[in-house]
């Protein structure tokens, strides 16, 4: 008896630990578009396109969206509305940086 009540207890332990890992959420569009603008980001800092305010305000942009993500992935469930909202913020700060970084500002060469 204590041994096949041990052995339902491991199962269902099992399957509780199984079924929250597969609770946790993957976005990997979003994930590697994040890690896109991050680059952009930095490397128009590191051309001179981009003012050390602009990619702070950048920045600060992109920090708001991984805040975004870790709300919606809070409860397990990303759902589709969601994920449209965080695609559409995304989209906003794709145009921003290319904005800032086709303005004209360039970064005085002794700050580079």
């Amino acid at each position: 008896m204590k041994k096949s009540l041990f052995s339902l207890l491991a199962a269902v332990g099992f399957l509780a630990v199984s079924y929250t890992s597969a609770a946790q959420v993957v976005m990997p569009g979003i994930n590697a578009r994040q890690r896109n603008e991050s680059a952009r980001i930095r490397q128009g800092v590191a051309t001179g396109e981009l003012t050390r305010t602009e990619a702070a305000r950048l920045k600060s942009r992109e920090a708001d969206i991984r805040q975004d993500k870790r709300a919606a992935r809070a409860d397990g469930v990303v759902t589709r509305d969601e994920r449209q909202d965080i695609r559409k913020d995304e989209a906003k700060a794709s145009r921003a940086i290319y904005r800032q970084k086709h303005d004209g500002q360039e970064r005085p060469r002794a700050e580079r």
